[in-house]
């Protein structure tokens, strides 16, 4: 039954809708020559601003500053590195395509001899898709180091999103060397 267990366990982790993608970085970067960070100045505006969106950006910041803190980088006024944060969520709709084997699909046949079926996208739900860029710029050189991005379906229920924004922070900080 243990062993049951963990396999369930295991195969839910393997799951998990969040995924690293674009992950760059500078030829000689190495994050061992840096000891300290700060956040570029996010300036935000617009109506596709949501209500939740100062407490969500604060959010990422604690968790960047967590897995900073793993790596032995502190917070500093005057820091090595820069982070810049890029956040975009889009409303999605997702479809499905019409079948004549599909009895449903095809309730509106009577029979006549003219008829013709033709197969349709048809509308079956919408969501919210989120991505979070992280940029790293060396502040002497003003140059771009590091940059990552962690994609997903952005939670319905807002109780959800700090878990999925401390994962996704955790796989993309795990491709940070």
């Amino acid at each position: 039954m243990k062993k049951l267990i963990i396999l369930l366990c295991a195969l839910l982790m393997a799951c998990s809708s969040i995924r690293i993608e674009n992950v760059n970085q500078a030829e000689n970067f190495a994050l061992s020559k840096y000891k300290t960070f700060d956040f570029f100045e996010v300036d935000a505006s617009g109506d596709g601003i949501g209500s939740d969106y100062t407490a969500n950006l604060e959010l990422l910041k604690k968790a960047i500053t967590k897995q900073f803190a793993a790596k032995g980088l502190t917070p500093a006024d005057t820091p090595d590195v820069l982070v810049n944060i890029g956040i975009v969520v889009s409303q999605e709709v997702q479809t499905r395509e019409t079948s004549f084997a599909n009895p449903g699909d095809r309730t509106a046949y009577m029979g006549q001899r003219n008829y013709s079926w033709q197969s349709q996208e048809v509308v079956i739900g919408t969501y919210k898709q989120g991505s979070v860029t992280v940029d790293l710029v060396d502040r002497g050189t003003g140059k771009l180091v590091w940059q990552g991005t962690a994609e997903s379906v952005v939670p319905s229920n807002e109780k959800k999103v700090p878990t999925l924004i401390e994962e996704g922070m955790r796989m993309l900080f795990a491709k940070l060397k």
